[in-house]
Order: structure tokens, then sequence, then C-alpha cells
């Protein structure tokens, strides 16, 4: 049973031994007015410490879900496990590198309870003090990413590849998703704008990493997101 004044925080880790302890800190400390926070954190498969130290944590903090895979199987996996444990109204992903900063997380479920929304995306674009980018080739990704679904979908969103997409629950759950990596955020997309719901957006920080730093996604995963909306316009998705 879900409760309404709970937001959900899906957490999915892969070798993040050097900012994991900044986001949970920064997350354990947000002030929702009078909701509470879930934090569900997911490691998968990690090889660089991640595991250990979550492990670790996993003992000294009852109150987070901390979970573990055995093998490594992709962000969109690592969030569909996490989502099998959320007991909030609201569901939100925060990508564990700090790309995305914690501290907007707040506006973003503001905005969705005020409006009375059951989805607000994190818009790096209309934020227009974002000028950095991990490279051009992520930059026009997103902007190309984003055209696409508009075109296939009748959408008017900026940012489609956004991390920051909060959602309630009951709508996420309904989405019957299927991704194992980086293809969930479309495969979200696609099916919450064939079910005829509207995508609203606001502004969002934005720290981009770049690959020698960390960053995982690479161009093929650019190539399989489009692919990802293009399966779901022409299959469709039941309702």
């Amino acid at each position: 049973m879900l409760n309404n004044k709970t937001l959900s925080v899906i957490i999915p880790v892969y070798n993040e031994i050097n900012t994991i302890e900044k986001v949970l800190k920064k997350i354990d400390s947000l002030v929702l007015n009078d909701y509470h926070k879930q934090i569900i954190v997911v490691d998968d498969y990690s090889n660089d410490g991640s595991e250990k130290f979550l492990r670790e944590l996993k003992k000294k903090k009852e109150d987070y879900t901390i979970l573990f895979h055995n093998r490594n199987c992709g962000k969109g996996r690592a969030i569909r496990t996490g989502l099998k444990h959320v007991r909030g109204e609201y569901t939100i992903i925060q990508d564990a590198d700090l790309e995305y900063d914690p501290g907007n997380i707040p506006m973003l479920l503001n905005h969705a309870r005020k409006k009375n929304l059951e989805v607000v995306y994190g818009s790096r674009r209309l934020n227009k003090s974002n000028h950095q980018h991990s490279s051009i080739l992520f930059f026009w990704g997103g902007i190309i990413l984003s055209f696409i679904t508009n075109i296939l979908f009748r959408t008017k969103i900026t940012d489609e590849p956004t991390c920051y997409k909060l959602i309630k629950t009951d709508l996420l759950k309904s989405l019957k998703l299927i991704s194992e990596g980086f293809e969930f955020c479309p495969e979200v997309t696609s099916k919450i704008a064939l079910k005829g719901i509207e995508i609203k957006e606001i502004p969002i920080n934005y720290y981009p990493r770049k690959t020698k730093d960390g960053k995982k996604i690479k161009w093929i995963d650019g190539v399989k997101a489009i692919g990802t909306l293009i399966k779901w316009r022409i299959k469709g998705f039941s309702v």
C-alpha cells in the first residue's frame, strides 16, 4: 500500500565510490515539508568499493532499503528492482554521480503537488545558466532525442533524457517496464505519452561530468534510445 505523504527516491549505483556517500547525505538532508522520504539504493554489482561501502551502510541505516544485484544488469534493471520496494506516492530517480542536484527535488515535488500533476520532468535545457555539457555529442544528442520524441508522440518537452522524472508511483508501476539499460528513460516517456498524460517540465541545475571522470553512457545508448522511442510508437502500449 502506498503512503500518500512519502516520496520514494531510487538510486541505482554502479561503480560510484567517489560520490555515493555525498549523494546519500544530500538526499538524507532534504526537507520536503510534510512529506517523508523513502531512500532505495540498488547496487548493480559494483567492483570499485561501492558495494562494500553500501553493505557497511546497510548495517547502520535501517531506514534505508539497500539492495544488491549478483551480476551487472544495467541501469534500467536496477531501477526496476528498486521499484518493487517503493512505498511512496511519488517516485523519482537520483543518479549516484551528482550530475543532478538533489536540492532540486523539493522543487519538483512541490510543483507536482501544487499543480496536481502526475508527471514532472526536470529540464536541463530550461535552465539558461546550465552552460556546461559533457560533450557536444551528448548536448546535441539530448536535443535530437527530445525533438524525435515530440514528433513521434506530439509532446512538448525540451529534455527527454533527463534523469529527474518525478512520477506518481501508481502510474510508474502501471507502465510494465522492461528496460535493462539506459533505454529506461525513453521507454518511460513513450508509455506515459501513449497513455495521453501530459509531461510538464521545470528548470533544474546540471553539473555534467566527462567520460574520463566516470560517465558511463555512450553514443550507442543514444541510438538505442531512438530505437526504443520508435519501437513503442509502432508497437503501442495497452493501457
